[in-house]
């Protein structure tokens, strides 16, 4: 069965955000060959960390992709986590602009696409009689 295209649209977006968290996290090693840590096993830890998230994201996108209801729930857990950072660094003074934009219109889209395609899955699973 062929993915609609408000789910295929939501896991680019997820797939997206995995793949800048993975540039993060590359960017993160660069700084610790670089000696621009402060502590190792943070630095190290914060990596591992960055990298779990990432795989999560990818795995909600391959998930939202074939329709799985877990990794929709996922995903829009993660979208309205980006979507709250976002905004708690608008306190931050100066504000970091490119954070607040990168971080939260990936996230207001990938919230909409997620809704969207929840609820489009659900009128045809209702037109077909499910439940």
């Amino acid at each position: 069965m062929r993915a609609p295209r408000l789910a295929n649209a939501a896991a680019a977006v997820l797939a997206a955000e995995g793949a800048a968290l993975t540039v993060v996290a590359f960017l993160e090693l660069l700084g610790l060959g670089a000696g621009d840590a402060s502590s190792l096993p943070t630095a190290i830890a914060l990596i591992v960390l960055t990298l779990i998230g990432a795989a999560g994201l990818f795995a909600f996108a391959a998930g939202v992709r074939v329709g799985r209801s877990w990794a929709r729930s996922g995903g829009v857990v993660l979208q309205v986590l980006a979507v709250v950072i976002a905004l708690a660094s608008l306190t931050l003074a100066p504000v970091p602009w490119a954070f607040v934009l990168g971080a939260g219109l990936p996230g207001l889209l990938g919230f909409a696409l997620l809704i969207a395609s929840a609820r489009r899955e659900a009128d045809a699973a209702g037109g077909r009689g499910g439940a």
